[in-house]
């Protein structure tokens, strides 16, 4: 044989083929980088949004702060002040003494810039006074000659030359002159007042001790046009004598006695039948009482104790009515000299006789501040009317203090415990950020939202998981290829539709279409499993020469028209069923025999409308996980003598099982985050039931419904980023959990 010499390659082509793969080398070495950077900036933006959450929702966390601002010096031996407190920008503060006298102080100065001394008849004198609720800066003088005056606390603010000026001022809301409460001139001792435009109320003693509410009812003279007081009074028997605590509820409902350790309630609402209501027993072992106030609302009573404890009380219906019931505790302070509230939040301040400063908030049960000041012997303390400071009389001096208090009521148990809020029977669980009321209090409890992204999830994956999983196993195993061609892409072209739109039709044509046919809904989904297994039991036993006149490329086509059939039968035979065994009104049979809520938007429609949404998701892993699991495992199985269903159950489903399994939780995290469906189709009810037939609110549509309406930076706008915080994690941890889940099933069948 003569030897073969093979033709060198030509140097032209070793250059091109050297340039070739210095082009792959550059491209797969850039294509990795690509991929690298855009890994690791995906990664940098999930903790860019982690971190910016928390910045978010720090501050509702943090501490309040005190800050002392100046001072002001009394004249040696001056008596408790009977009210004390600022304006509203807090440039002014001012101080009543028990007789009226009152003074204004310029705080940038610490000059006096105006004095008021009641103007009184010749002979006679100032026997009591009393405060009004902390909202109105007044107060009322209770005159021996059985006259009232009444003086409210006010502020002008001009703008010469574009300046703002505060100028302090007295005003009189019933008058210049004092007015006659007792008609026989008794002196007004331990006065108490509660005035309002139309009617106002004041009790006290006389010169015996006897305690007397008296009613005046303002009628307007249609002739004059003046208003005319008419009075109704009353002696209040057998009401105890030494009295150390008195006052009025503002809505002059009731009236407070507290001595000793007992606090007498009495109801005045009918000024004709006075009656005592509650005798409330607040002894604690041996601490007494030293303050007796109304928080803000005037639906709480705060008791303070010499030994620190402060406890918190308000009505609760019982068998008897409602009557006041001890709620919480705060302890841990060194002790109680002297307390004060807010003008419109649940919070108090109490300050020790070593001048120990404490802000407390009483439905979160959270101690926002303590510190220790130089006032000790504090005598009386006033907030100023937007909370944002805090005037301390304490000996000889009047302290201002800038307080910066500005997320207080929100705290873990607030947020993640039961709260018993003022006006409900029992701790509950409650979101309700807004109200109509000027007294509200927020109640930002995210345990019935997260409640709510749970049970939306959980009936939405009941509904989608068996359809989806089911489908994408019999596409993947047993579809024929050209069958297969077709279903995979519809469906996930499913993926695409807007959930907007699946809002739309779940809200408005799903919703009316179940509360109309409701049994015809609940025997379609009991008839139509049961159709397809009878379908295929008949199928499986009809004889080949049937089977043979149908083409086997097109067998799952054939149950179409049995499942459109049942999907009729059920709605045709619905009104039937609804009157023979429900009355005629399955609605008002749910309602009233069962003695279950009934709401037309409710998780029944949620579960099929989002199953809907998230039976893509899960179809489309699914499926490619059991498509994917080699040819030769499932031959293998079959050549050796196994059914093709021994070979799905024991070989393909395990191999394909990590994905199966990422299929599901991917489901369940789309169904957790999704916002639309939920919010248009659940009638966003925050409530803590499992019931199918009742609502939810879930977090991702509360977000989507509250965030353009809160203000910026307050404790709502704060507690919805948490809210998206919560909901961030939710959907961290499942994905998490599929990834280690995932990797363990592989590792456990990477061997077959």
């Amino acid at each position: 044989m003569e030897n073969q010499v093979s033709s060198p390659v030509p140097a032209t082509s070793s250059i091109l083929m050297g340039e070739g793969a210095s082009r792959r080398a550059f491209k797969d070495k850039a294509a990795r980088w690509g991929v690298t950077v855009g890994g690791t900036m995906v990664f940098v933006a999930l903790l860019l949004i982690f971190f910016y959450l928390l910045y978010v929702v720090k501050p509702i966390f943090d501490s309040a702060q005190v800050t002392p601002v100046t001072q002001i010096e009394l004249a040696q031996g001056s008596e408790k002040a009977l009210l004390v407190g600022t304006d509203e920008q807090n440039e002014i503060m001012y101080r009543v003494a028990p007789s009226g006298e009152t003074k204004f102080y310029r705080v940038n100065t610490q000059q006096e810039i105006l004095h008021y001394q009641p103007q009184l008849p010749e002979g006679v004198e100032v026997v009591s006074s009393a405060a009004s609720s902390p909202a109105e800066q007044g107060f009322a003088l209770g005159l021996s000659n059985g006259q009232v005056l009444m003086v409210n606390v006010e502020f002008g603010v001009t703008y010469p030359n574009n300046v703002r000026t505060i100028t302090p001022k007295i005003g009189f809301p019933a008058g210049s002159q004092p007015m006659t409460v007792d008609e026989q001139g008794h002196r007004l001792n331990r006065l108490a007042y509660v005035y309002a435009s139309d009617f106002m109320t004041f009790a006290y003693q006389d010169d015996v001790n006897v305690w007397h509410v008296n009613r005046l009812e303002g009628e307007e003279n249609m002739m004059t046009e003046e208003v005319e007081w008419v009075a109704t009074q009353v002696v209040i028997e057998d009401a105890p004598t030494q009295v150390e605590n008195y006052f009025i509820t503002p809505d002059q409902r009731q009236l407070m006695l507290q001595t000793g350790n007992k606090i007498f309630v009495y109801d005045i609402r009918d000024i004709d039948e006075v009656s005592l209501l509650q005798v409330i027993d607040m002894t604690h072992g041996k601490a007494k009482i030293t303050n007796v106030s109304l928080l803000a609302g005037a639906s709480s009573l705060l008791v303070s104790y010499s030994d620190g404890e402060v406890i918190q009380l308000f009505q609760v219906r019982s068998d008897k009515g409602r009557l006041y019931e001890e709620i919480r505790s705060f302890d841990g302070l060194e002790g109680v000299a002297s307390a004060t509230t807010e003008f419109y939040r649940k919070s108090f301040a109490v300050v020790s006789e070593q001048g120990e400063l404490t802000l407390l908030y009483t439905t979160s049960e959270r101690q926002v501040f303590q510190e220790k000041f130089d006032i000790a012997q504090p005598k009386t303390l006033g907030f100023s009317p937007r909370s944002n400071a805090l005037v301390v009389e304490a000996g000889n001096q009047l302290h201002l203090f800038s307080v910066s208090n500005t997320h207080p009521e929100v705290s873990w148990s607030a947020l993640w415990h039961k709260v018993w809020y003022e006006g409900y029977p029992e701790p509950k669980f409650v979101w309700q950020s807004t109200s109509g009321s000027d007294d509200f209090e927020a109640k930002l409890s995210l345990m019935p939202l997260a409640f709510g992204t749970m049970k939306a999830a959980f009936y939405a994956m009941l509904f989608a998981t068996p359809l989806a999983i089911a489908g994408a196993i019999y596409t993947a195993y047993f579809m024929s290829p050209s069958v297969r061609s077709f279903i995979k892409p519809t469906i996930e072209i499913m993926e695409a539709l807007p959930t907007v739109i699946l809002g739309f039709l779940a809200g408005l044509w799903l919703a009316p279409l179940i509360e109309e046919h409701l049994p015809g809904i609940l025997l379609m989904i009991t008839l139509l499993p049961l159709s397809i297994l009878g379908t295929a039991f008949i199928w499986h036993n009809l004889p080949a020469s049937v089977k043979q006149r149908f083409p086997d490329t097109y067998q799952e086509l054939m149950l179409i028209p049995v499942l459109c059939f049942v999907g009729w039968a059920s709605f045709a035979i619905s009104p039937t069923i609804e009157i023979a065994l429900f009355g005629g009104d399955t609605r008002q049979f749910i309602t009233n025999t069962l003695g279950i809520t009934f709401d037309q938007r409710n998780a029944l429609v949620v579960g099929i409308a989002m199953g809907f949404a998230v039976i893509p998701t899960i179809f489309t892993i699914a499926e490619d996980a059991v498509f994917s699991v080699p040819r030769h495992l499932s031959n293998g199985s079959l050549a050796l003598g196994a059914t093709q269903w021994q070979t799905l159950t024991r070989v393909v489903l395990l191999t394909a099982s990590p994905g199966i399994f990422s299929a599901v939780m991917m489901g369940v995290g789309r169904a957790v985050g999704e916002t639309m469906i939920v919010l248009m189709a659940t009638g966003n009810t925050a409530i803590m039931e499992w019931s199918v037939f009742e609502g939810m609110r879930t977090l991702a549509a509360n977000i989507a419904v509250e965030m353009p309406e809160s203000a910026i930076g307050s404790s709502h706008y704060r507690v919805l980023f948490l809210a998206a915080f919560v909901l961030f994690i939710f959907t961290f941890l499942f994905n998490t959990i599929a990834e280690v889940v995932r990797q363990r099933l592989r590792e456990r069948y990477s061997s077959l």
